[in-house]
């Protein structure tokens, strides 16, 4: 029998990383409430609170603070260790903390500079990733706003136009990897993984990409992705990246 624990989770809403952790939460039955808190102001403010400026973060009732979608899975592993987020026989948990590593690192930071990058682009479309936020901004103020933060959210994540272009050539070769760990099973399993939910959930906003989309077309990363994280909030049209950038994915239809 486990003791309730009091958890603040800190999040943006839309954010994969804070997608993550809250299914994690979710999985272990360990009850939280979340904080949401409005971008980039979250990024001085979690400065304040945790000494970094990223989300996720989480403070227990004890005043112990995490912070980082990896420190806190672990974390939640101590805190209630059924069901596990890592396979406990040595050599498969080795496959899934590589494959979760490589989410955290390489991933994650793709889907970032590809959504910043494609707004730039439409900023008329930030206005739908706001559904389901608890920081009710009129549709107006955000249309109004989104330029701006679109502006500092490209800096922050150092979304060029080359590093976009460069991120869209690489994307096959990420996604047949994502395919080779589903077919080797050290994702995809029946009971989710450390690696599935930072994995999934970054494939999941990436698929709201009008333009990325295609790249998942009859893929098992597709799949996985909705299995996991099923619903997602926002939508950026087809047509917003030049076309050359995209040779990598399938052909537009007539």
């Amino acid at each position: 029998m486990f003791r309730p624990v009091a958890i603040d989770l800190y999040v943006v809403h839309g954010s994969h990383p804070c997608a993550a952790v809250e299914r994690a939460l979710e999985l272990k039955g360990l009850e939280f409430r979340r904080v949401e808190l409005p971008p980039p102001l979250h990024a001085p403010l979690q400065w304040v609170r945790f000494g970094t400026r990223t989300v996720p973060a989480m403070k227990l009732e004890s005043g112990e603070k995490v912070a980082g979608s990896t420190a806190i899975m672990r974390r939640l592993d101590d805190l209630r260790p059924d069901p596990p987020l890592w396979p406990r026989e040595e050599e498969r948990r080795a496959q899934v903390e590589r494959a979760e590593e490589w989410g955290d690192e390489v991933y994650q930071p793709i889907a970032r500079r590809l959504l910043w990058g494609a707004l730039r682009r439409c900023p008329e479309a930030l206005v739908t990733y706001s559904k389901g936020s608890g920081i009710a901004l009129p549709a107006a103020a955000i249309r109004a706003s989104a330029r701006a933060m679109i502006r500092a959210e490209v800096a922050l994540n150092d979304a060029s136009e080359a590093a976009v272009r460069a991120d869209l050539r690489s994307l096959p070769r990420h996604l047949d990897r994502i395919d080779g760990w589903i077919a080797e099973g050290v994702i995809g399993g029946p009971q989710p993984n450390a690696a599935d939910l930072q994995i999934a959930t970054t494939s999941r906003l990436l698929l709201t990409i009008g333009d990325v989309g295609p790249f998942f077309a009859d893929r098992p990363a597709a799949e996985h992705s909705r299995r996991l994280f099923g619903s997602q909030a926002g939508s950026v049209p087809r047509g917003v990246f030049p076309t050359d950038w995209l040779a990598g994915s399938p052909p537009r239809a007539a």
